[in-house]
């Protein structure tokens, strides 16, 4: 019945009067079906005629009800209520998602597309694909939006096939014709082989994108480390000048007082000179109107017998050599400023803690090559004294403590009392490192030379570039161009400095070192270039400058 019941159309299953789907229908004596309440109204109001062929009937017939057309409506029914239930299950498609092309009103969600038919169906109008026979063997893949650009724009078949010769995909006939002798393979395996080279160009575009993140953080990194250098050094300009600034101001004071102090005395000196003058002057007019008075006198006895008394000079001081001695001020600026040259020296000291190199040199050892750290390709001289760089890899054992990669050599532990100095003659060198690192560092593979790494050094580079080794690394500008390099440590200080020896000029310190354990001479005299660098690094004995 269910069966029968899909062969028919709804429009077999409408009354004609109401247009609807039968309810409790029944059949005229001519065959015709009608709902039984639409046909029982109809007769009410017209002639007992059909309303489909227009028979009369002499009396209002008896109404049957039509079991068959009762059962297939109720089996139709329940039909469309699946459909719909289906229907509403599935989802409309949505923008940018790909619609069915059988779907009329809304579009539903295509769930695959066929490349024969070059048609999208959404899941009911998929089920031929999945039962039907010939059908069956149509390739569906993914639903994809403009299939006709998947067929030959020459002869208009799939395009399934693809050509090496030509790195193009191709039909059928184009094997026979354009690419006829040429290398086809199925598009499938092309697209695996595809596949596999997509995936080495992803992990080659991840570890690019890998590298670049790092060097953002190698970046990131530095800006740091300068953001952090120049907080200390900005920290460090504060204490300084604002001690330069106090200082300045104490001595300005203290001239000033000075100056002023002088001042007074000289000013008190005078004020005695000019009260005594002043006492002077007025003995003298004192003389002056007893004079004038006995001038005018008409006395001449009395003008005789006192003219001894009254001619006689006054006492008085001799005022030819009386001078104020001025007192020199400049003296008092030009000392002040001694003063402060002097802690201006101070406070340089302490922002580049170099000792003077004759006093350094007084804590000299004796450093000696360690051939068991050395890289196979070093050589090294019998006494220990001397490295240079050979192209010939030697037959050594790689023992943990030897540099597996990179051109270096530490030197012999040394016993000092928390202060050593040792001297290296660079003389006829394009390139070396030189300095000293901790007891543990990394000797296998490649290592990164700085101070992060515990490594504190200075170095030349192409024969003109003067570096000190720290993270990241400072250019230094030396006066001179150095051949003999002097290495100072001080572990209770954590100071390692370094000298151009012969012109006994300071080249660079690290301060504020950490040192957790014990520090070894370190020693590159990196590659030869072909005998361009071919000098050996030499330690020196040293002589007290």
């Amino acid at each position: 019945m269910a069966a029968a019941s899909s062969l028919l159309s709804e429009d077999q299953f409408l009354c004609s009067i109401c247009l609807d789907v039968f309810t409790d229908p029944v059949s005229t004596p001519c065959g015709h079906n009608f709902c039984k309440n639409c046909i029982t109204k109809h007769w009410n109001i017209n002639a007992p005629e059909c309303p489909i062929c227009k028979k009369v009937f002499n009396k209002r017939p008896e109404l049957l009800v039509n079991t068959f057309v009762s059962e297939m409506v109720v089996h139709f029914r329940q039909s469309a209520q699946q459909r719909a239930s289906s229907s509403s299950e599935q989802q409309a498609a949505k923008p940018g998602e790909i619609p069915c092309d059988v779907c009329t009103g809304t579009k539903l969600k295509a769930l695959k597309s066929c490349l024969v038919c070059l048609v999208s169906y959404c899941e009911t109008h998929l089920e031929p694909h999945l039962t039907a026979t010939g059908l069956k063997r149509h390739q569906l893949i993914d639903p994809v939006r403009h299939l006709e650009g998947r067929l030959c724009t020459k002869h208009d078949k799939q395009l399934e096939l693809f050509c090496k010769d030509d790195q193009t995909c191709v039909c059928m006939l184009c094997t026979i014709s354009d690419h006829k002798a040429h290398d086809i393979v199925p598009l499938k395996e092309e697209y695996e082989g595809k596949k596999v080279e997509l995936g080495k160009t992803e992990v080659e575009l991840q570890q690019m994108i890998q590298e670049r993140q790092l060097k953002i953080q190698e970046i990131q990194h530095s800006v740091e480390v300068s953001r952090e250098s120049a907080d200390r050094e900005k920290a460090v300009s504060v204490h300084v000048f604002t001690k330069l600034k106090e200082a300045i101001e104490r001595n300005q004071v203290k001239v000033s007082e000075m100056i002023e102090e002088k001042h007074k005395t000289t000013k008190k000196q005078a004020d005695g000179l000019i009260k005594e003058l002043e006492q002077e002057i007025s003995a003298l007019k004192k003389r002056s109107a007893e004079l004038k008075q006995r001038l005018h006198s008409e006395d001449h006895l009395n003008l005789l017998q006192n003219f001894p008394s009254l001619n006689a000079a006054p006492q008085t001081k001799d005022w030819k050599e009386s001078r104020i001695c001025l007192p020199s001020y400049e003296g008092n600026v030009r000392t002040a400023v001694v003063k402060m040259l002097e802690i201006l020296k101070h406070e340089m000291e302490k922002l580049f803690p170099k000792a003077e190199l004759k006093t350094v040199q007084q804590s000299a050892v004796d450093v000696t090559l360690d051939p068991d750290t050395a890289n196979p390709k070093l050589i090294l001289s019998e006494d220990g004294k001397q490295v240079h760089h050979s192209a010939v890899k030697k037959d050594l054992p790689d023992n943990p403590e030897r540099f597996s990669h990179c051109t270096c050599v530490l030197g012999k532990q040394i016993d000092s009392s928390g202060r050593f100095y040792f001297e290296v003659q660079v003389k006829g060198k394009t390139d070396w490192v030189v300095g000293v690192a901790r007891e543990s560092i990394n000797r296998k593979g490649f290592i990164t030379i700085n101070s992060k790494n515990s490594c504190w050094t200075v170095c030349l580079r192409n024969d003109n570039v003067y570096c000190a080794l720290a993270d990241p690394p400072v250019c230094l500008f030396l006066k001179s161009k150095p051949e003999k390099v002097g290495v100072f440590v001080d572990y209770e200080e954590g100071l390692v400095s370094f000298y151009d020896v012969d012109a006994a000029n300071f080249i660079h310190a690290f301060t504020g070192c950490s040192f957790t354990e014990k520090v070894l001479p370190f020693f590159n005299p990196c590659f030869n270039q072909g005998g361009k660098n071919s000098a050996p690094l030499i330690i020196c004995p040293v002589n007290p400058t």
